[in-house]
């Protein structure tokens, strides 16, 4: 980084300002920063102050009279310009020259600005480049034809168009004057990689947007390697990086090593990879790692649910039964341990052989568990419900299971009930008095441990969810579980889910506003 000292001249007074320009080893200008430009204007355009008397006027140098003569042959169609110009030129070559409007106008906010920035040797360039930018922003660039035609298939198509004599190409609605500067000044670089090292993301998409503009294939090709080499932070910035590069695909650019990052190999299907994932953590023992990575997936899948809501009906079906085979193997496992630790003898087995049986118990229920949140955030729990409430062979061993290790069967239960309550899960009438059946009772007996030795158990939930389920079934089946309900509330009391609430309805639907009078009553089908 260098710095150029620029003198200020107006109405006989001297100002001298150090503005930072990066120089390179080729000699060319480069922007340290986007708004540099714009930080350079304003202070070209103080507002009108009072001139300070105890300031004496500085006697402008040969040098400067010099170039502002120069300077107002140029504008003469400009009226009284003053102008700013470079004290001295950079040692390695770059010089910049600014002009603006008199002092003495009402308003300088909307009057043109103009840089002029001189690549290469003072006095070699052939070629003035003209930038329009946005606010009145002009920058003028003189450049050598041979650089640009050789570099720039843009540059390369308008000199070719025009007489040999021609010396000035003008970019009208120029974007990011900035960047097109940087950019332009890239092409008289040796080593392009080594010019991107340690620039930001951000900074190489704009090169690479400009690159792209100016047909400068070998500065897209540096920007491409820099953009695969350097990690991408955060999800926007992804985005923008696959976006500009996917752009670029029907130009013939190398754009596939960059791509691959985001995009694996077709020919592996998604549905092994989440088939293999799901296995990992349903075997896995370790209680942590465990339970974060199943927070983790659970909450990756349900945005995938949301961020693809018009996936095809065949993906989702895929992935659907993917889940439900990792469902069916979990039960048949659940089921065999269950078996093995309802034998009369397993209670007199040492520690040794009962706890890894009883452990891996525990964990196929909660297994059985995240994968019932996984269907129901889908909207697919349909055929679990069906599943679990054929399962009339655990639940006879249930009773036979030490309560500390079988009420994690409840809490399955439970989240079945919750889900038909709530209307996520939509299960046919059959189904629903099925699962009533066959795990109401078992759910009753454990009701005791799971409000004082389950953290997740949430009582008021669970009870809303068994009432709602028990009153979407027929009248008549709607009292032989309402009288069974009664029946285990009278005896365990708090112990005992408290459907009050649903029996109330149900006691309303029989006898206060039946809807079918009894004597006009026609069977329904």
């Amino acid at each position: 980084m260098a710095e150029i000292r620029v003198k200020k001249v107006e109405q006989g007074q001297t100002k001298i300002r150090n503005v930072p320009i990066a120089v390179t080893p080729e000699g060319f200008w480069c922007c340290p920063s986007p708004v540099m430009f714009q930080k350079t204007l304003k202070s070209q355009h103080p507002l009108n102050k009072p001139r300070s008397s105890s300031s004496p006027p500085t006697k402008p140098s040969s040098d400067h009279k010099k170039h502002s003569q120069e300077l107002e042959k140029k504008s003469s169609r400009a009226s009284s310009k003053s102008e700013t110009v470079v004290s001295e030129p950079p040692v390695l070559g770059a010089a910049i020259v600014a002009e603006r409007t008199a002092a003495r106008q009402p308003s300088t906010e909307n009057l043109p600005r103009k840089v002029s920035i001189e690549f290469g040797e003072p006095g070699t360039g052939d070629l003035k480049v003209v930038l329009f930018g946005k606010q009145g922003f002009i920058v003028k660039l003189s450049v050598h034809k041979v650089v640009v035609e050789e570099n720039s298939l843009f540059f390369a198509q308008k000199l070719s168009a025009q007489h040999p004599s021609f010396h000035c190409i003008e970019i009208d609605d120029c974007e990011d004057v900035e960047t097109y500067v940087e950019t332009v000044g890239l092409m008289y670089c040796k080593d392009l990689k080594q010019r991107l090292i340690k620039q930001s993301v951000s900074r190489v998409l704009r090169i690479l947007k400009v690159a792209e503009q100016l047909g400068f294939k070998t500065c897209m090709e540096s920007c491409l390697d820099f953009l695969e080499a350097v990690p991408w932070v955060g999800e926007e910035e992804e985005e923008r990086v696959v976006s500009s590069v996917l752009r670029l695909q029907s130009e013939g650019i190398g754009v596939n090593p960059i791509l691959k990052r985001v995009a694996s190999d077709v020919s592996k299907p998604a549905n092994d990879t989440l088939s293999h994932v799901l296995q990992l953590v349903l075997k896995s023992t370790e209680e942590k790692g465990r339970r974060e990575m199943k927070s983790i997936v659970l909450k990756l899948l349900r945005e995938n649910n949301k961020s693809n809501p018009s996936s095809t009906s065949t993906s989702a079906d895929l992935c659907n039964d993917t889940i439900y085979a990792s469902c069916t193997t979990c039960l048949g496992s659940l089921l065999t341990l269950f078996r093995q630790v309802a034998q009369p003898d397993f209670t007199e087995q040492s520690i040794e052989v009962k706890d890894p049986v009883v452990k891996q118990m525990v964990i196929e229920a909660d297994n059985l568990s995240w994968l019932l949140d996984i269907l129901a955030d889908r909207r697919t729990a349909d055929e679990y419900a069906i599943m679990w409430a054929s399962q009339q062979e655990l639940a006879g061993l249930h009773s036979r299971v030490p309560i500390v290790y079988r009420h994690h069967i409840s809490c399955i239960t439970a989240r079945l009930f919750v889900g038909i309550g709530r209307g996520e899960i939509l299960s046919s009438k059959d189904t629903r008095h099925l699962l009533l059946k066959t795990w109401l009772q078992p759910l009753i007996d454990d009701y005791s441990w799971l409000q004082h030795g389950c953290k997740s158990f949430d009582r008021k939930v669970v009870e809303e969810g068994i009432g709602r389920t028990i009153l979407t079934l027929p009248l008549e089946e709607q009292q032989i579980v309402m009288l069974g309900w009664l029946s285990s509330f009278l005896k365990a009391g708090d112990n005992c889910p408290n459907l009050q609430k649903a029996f109330e309805v149900w006691w309303r639907r029989t006898f206060v506003r039946p809807y079918v009078e009894q004597s006009n009553s026609q069977p329904l089908d």
